[in-house]
């Protein structure tokens, strides 16, 4: 992080952590500072991403496992992660603060990930800046695009609305 003036952060985003037989992409808008600090996706404790996959690939305890074990988790369902924003500056973590943003180099990404099916947007902002980066891609003919509903802690929906929600990526 690069301090640009007294209210702003620069803050660039984590590398994806993809694999080969990558079948369901997640894209976040771009971590918070807790993630950035720690180097993890979704490490706020508040945050509802790992308790919701704990739920959906039956594994109760993944919020609570280290994050290299919550990731080898990932690579067994095939699922990867990475942000719709590559860089950005930010005060705070919410989403609405984002200024002078640099998008991640999505389309050179996906010839990486030849099984892939499905790309879900962790919240509208992913959404948002994330279908207008792969609005046209010719790659993506095959993919389906899901908008699911943000698990930052900002987002107040009850924990199983989003676990409902967030359910149909388990299936692809």
């Amino acid at each position: 992080m690069v301090t640009t003036d007294n209210t702003d952060v620069q803050h660039r985003s984590l590398p994806p952590v993809v694999y080969r037989n990558t079948r369901v992409l997640i894209l976040g808008s771009l971590p918070g500072s807790a993630s950035l600090a720690a180097q993890a996706y979704y490490a706020h404790p508040r945050n509802h991403f790992w308790r919701i996959f704990g739920v959906l690939l039956d594994e109760p305890d993944l919020a609570e496992r280290s994050y290299a074990q919550r990731l080898r988790i990932f690579k067994h369902h095939r699922i990867g992660l990475w942000d719709v924003v590559g860089q950005a500056q930010r005060q705070g973590s919410l989403d609405q603060n984002l200024k002078n943003i640099t998008p991640n180099p999505l389309a050179e990404l996906l010839p990486q990930l030849p099984q892939l099916n499905a790309i879900a947007f962790n919240g509208q902002t992913a959404a948002r800046i994330g279908q207008r980066q792969l609005s046209d891609n010719p790659l993506l003919k095959n993919i389906t695009f899901y908008t699911v509903p943000s698990t930052s802690p900002a987002n107040t929906m009850p924990f199983a609305e989003k676990v409902a929600a967030w359910k149909m990526l388990i299936k692809r």
